[in-house]
């Protein structure tokens, strides 16, 4: 350890700067009364495990357990640290204040001199640092997007995951309720079965105690068999009769099995069709989508959802799962009492991440209301209803390139979009801003039995 006033001229500055308790450079120096220097923390952690205070090199007692701080020593170790931290040419112990743009190294001032950088084009090494960060920026700025690219696929990947459960939960309840019926029923059918067999057995039970009775009479009787012919007692010579009916009826528990049970299940079965049904990854993240797909409503709540190239944002609104590039098509809205909402068809190739004018030039063949009692035709055309509809039926004739509303209720002409279609059409939806749902009707199909 140093003792401050003399230094030995045989030791180097980095051996005077070591505490002689940790080996290493003084960390905190503090000087004991009998002038050698330790780390504060070394010979406070050297006096815990001793009876008295003594200097770990001379054993002389020290007076105070709060040895006073060795300010010059310690100013000398931070000037010869910082000395240390500089970068130094490795050739000729001098400060690296040029770079070298050939060989791309930092190099001393001796050293552009020398042959090795001879006529070499020189910089100072801030302007080379500095020309460096800017070429380093748009590669550290590519790597911000691949991270937040890499972010946003694995907020994707989770969704997925998330989507896949749920649907198969609803895929499960669904099947569980078949499942459930067809239990039931078939429990049903074998209670009937087994009551049936017990009948039945029950008659033929009775029907064998009753003939042996019959045999054990005949049987008394032999002897008398011409007194008995006498009285017209015919009953008893004649042959035992199979009853009637006596067998399981095997027809009626398996004649036709599969259709009655179809047949009973239709009251538990819905037999209606959405003609239409919501794709709900092009939702708006504040739009719901419910679990049969015929219905959306503005939450008020930004879900935390994928930003998929097919998904609405900002504007407010879902398609429908299907598009079409032909044929005739047809689907009802229930508006209710909702005082905005969009309806119609879109193009498949609208770009979904920009802001929305909804007119044909831009792809969009759409109705609207606002505020309650103001329709519009492509957001610029007034219209004019006499009623106020509670559902809208939108017609697609792709071939004709026409897009008509009506009101269903009378079947009122409301307007016809005429155009020419050349790609694949959607059925587009906005609920707008408030929060009464937009209902796709379903279409009722009709289960006609025809029975031979």
């Amino acid at each position: 350890s140093t003792t401050w006033g003399s230094i030995s001229p045989g030791l180097s500055l980095d051996e005077e700067l070591i505490c002689s308790v940790c080996c290493e450079i003084f960390k905190d120096p503090v000087v004991l009364r009998c002038s050698h220097s330790f780390c504060r923390s070394c010979v406070q952690q050297y006096w815990e495990h001793r009876s008295s205070r003594e200097c770990p090199l001379c054993r002389r007692r020290s007076s105070t357990g709060d040895p006073p701080p060795s300010l010059v020593l310690k100013n000398v170790v931070e000037m010869y640290l910082k000395k240390k931290s500089e970068a130094r040419c490795s050739v000729h112990g001098e400060k690296l204040l040029l770079f070298c743009v050939k060989d791309q190294e930092p190099i001393c001032l001796v050293c552009q001199t020398s042959r090795k950088h001879k006529n070499h084009q020189l910089c100072p090494v801030q302007e080379a640092a500095a020309d460096m960060k800017t070429e380093l920026k748009p590669i550290e700025e590519k790597l911000k997007k691949f991270s937040e690219a890499k972010k946003l696929y694995e907020e994707t990947m989770k969704h997925i995951k998330n989507q896949a459960q749920h649907t198969e939960k609803l895929i499960k309840e669904e099947f569980e309720k078949l499942h459930q019926f067809l239990r039931d029923d078939e429990e049903a059918r074998l209670a009937a079965l087994r009551e049936e067999e017990e009948q039945k057995s029950q008659r033929m039970k009775e029907k064998i105690e009753n003939i042996s009775k019959h045999i054990s009479i005949l049987s008394d009787r032999i002897r008398d068999i011409e007194e008995d012919l006498n009285n017209d007692d015919n009953k008893f010579l004649m042959d035992p009769e199979m009853l009637s009916g006596a067998l399981i009826d095997v027809a009626k528990h398996l004649g036709s099995l599969s259709f009655r049970v179809w047949e009973k299940m239709l009251p538990i079965v819905t037999y209606s069709e959405s003609p239409v049904t919501l794709d709900p990854n092009t939702a708006h993240p504040y739009l719901s989508v419910f679990d049969d797909l015929t219905c959306v409503r503005h939450t008020g709540v930004k879900q935390q959802l994928p930003d998929n190239t097919e998904r609405f944002y900002p504007c407010v609104c879902v398609l429908g799962s299907e598009g079409f590039t032909s044929g005739k098509h047809s689907w009802e809205v229930e508006v209710g009492n909702k005082t905005d909402w969009d309806l119609g068809v879109m193009k498949e190739s609208i770009n979904r991440k920009w802001g929305i004018t909804c007119s044909p030039k831009n792809g969009f063949w759409v109705v609207a209301l606002r505020n309650g009692n103001k329709y519009r035709a492509a957001g610029v055309t007034d219209l004019t209803l006499e009623k106020k509809p509670q559902k809208i039926q939108v017609h697609l004739d792709y071939g004709s390139g026409e897009v008509s509303f009506f009101n269903p209720t009378d079947m009122s002409h409301i307007y016809t979009f005429k155009d020419t279609f050349t790609e694949k059409l959607f059925p587009y939806f906005s609920p707008c801003r408030n929060s009464e749902a937009l209902k796709i009707c379903p279409v009722k199909v009709s289960v006609t039995v025809n029975k031979m």
